[in-house]
């Protein structure tokens, strides 16, 4: 990426529920996932389980439901973050004996780390991966990790730390609280601080056959923002085409603050942006998810001036992730 937008969107990154974020927080985790299971404990007794599991970005969300097939919603993309992030798989759960504690994780190659629209890995392929332990209480801590453009100031891994609450507040309703800390542990310190705390929360809910979720991420002012805040907005639909593994999700994002692209890197006074996508994923051999999305993000003075290497065009995102 340009070394201003890269600057920008590395020193400030969280959709997602991101749609994914891990826990999603965004996707572009910002939010937390929610994993829905259908356990068959007897011939004619079927019990629904929902467990939330932190994905990873903020603003990054991710929605998903395992086993339903009129139902079968995952959105994914970009943002922690909820922070949006690119796809994260649901996660399977491994409870630890009594002690009431959920374990799950995932691995994910991603074609393009977009976060809220822009490009954190130059365009290039980035491996991520993260792992959250649950309570049966809805607390949940986390990591969630992501390869990012070598060759900055900001090196080569971003590191999000993570913990929260989910659960249900009323019938079908959900509700995730938590904060996220953005890490660059591999900078070279030029740029220090680079570091820097997010809050996010996210209500979602199922609307018929669709899973909707409405979030907002605030991270207050602070040195690593140049001294701005910045507040994110961020929705999120997913639907499950009936009787396939395939689901189709949308996103849409606003953020105001330090985030915005043309703002952090210097070419506008407006702290405003718009991102959005649009993409489907499915599932196959119970743990590997396959999608595809198009993202895009409004950065009108990068553009014009002709100071944008790419990062914040429009492009199709590829995912592949495998989840534990």
């Amino acid at each position: 990426m340009l070394t201003s937008i890269r600057s920008l969107a590395a020193a400030t990154i969280l959709s997602s529920s991101a749609l994914l974020a891990a826990p999603a927080l965004a996707s572009d985790n910002g939010g937390a996932i929610v994993d829905t299971s259908v356990d068959v404990s007897s011939l004619d007794t079927v019990s629904l389980n929902a467990t939330p599991a932190a994905t990873g970005a903020i603003g990054a969300i991710s929605l998903d439901s395992d086993a339903l097939s009129s139902a079968d919603a995952a959105t994914s993309l970009e943002t922690s973050g909820a922070v949006i992030r690119t796809s994260q798989p649901v996660e399977d759960s491994n409870k630890a004996g009594e002690t009431g504690l959920t374990v799950s994780g995932s691995v994910t190659l991603v074609t393009d780390y977009r976060f809220r629209g822009v490009s954190l890995s130059a365009g290039d392929p980035a491996i991520q991966g993260g792992i959250t332990v649950t309570h049966d209480s809805g607390v949940y801590v986390g990591t969630w990790a992501s390869s990012i453009a070598g060759g900055s100031s900001y090196g080569d891994m971003e590191l999000d730390l993570i913990a929260g609450w989910s659960g249900d507040v009323s019938d079908g309703v959900t509700f995730d609280i938590g904060m996220v800390y953005f890490v660059y542990p591999t900078n070279d310190g030029a740029f220090d601080p680079v570091d820097y705390w997010e809050p996010y929360a996210t209500v979602s809910t199922t609307l018929g056959p669709v899973e909707a979720s409405l979030g907002i991420n605030y991270a207050w002012k602070q040195d690593s923002l140049g001294g701005n805040d910045n507040l994110y907005l961020h929705g999120e639909l997913g639907v499950g085409i009936p009787n396939t593994p395939v689901s189709l999700s949308a996103h849409l994002g606003y953020t105001s603050g330090a985030l915005a692209p043309d703002y952090t890197a210097g070419l506008s006074t407006d702290k405003t942006a718009w991102d959005w996508s649009i993409g489907a994923s499915m599932t196959v051999l119970d743990k590997l998810e396959i999608g595809v999305s198009y993202i895009g993000v409004e950065a009108p003075q990068a553009k014009a001036l002709g100071v944008d290497d790419g990062s914040t065009d429009g492009t199709i995102v590829g995912t592949l992730g495998v989840s534990f």
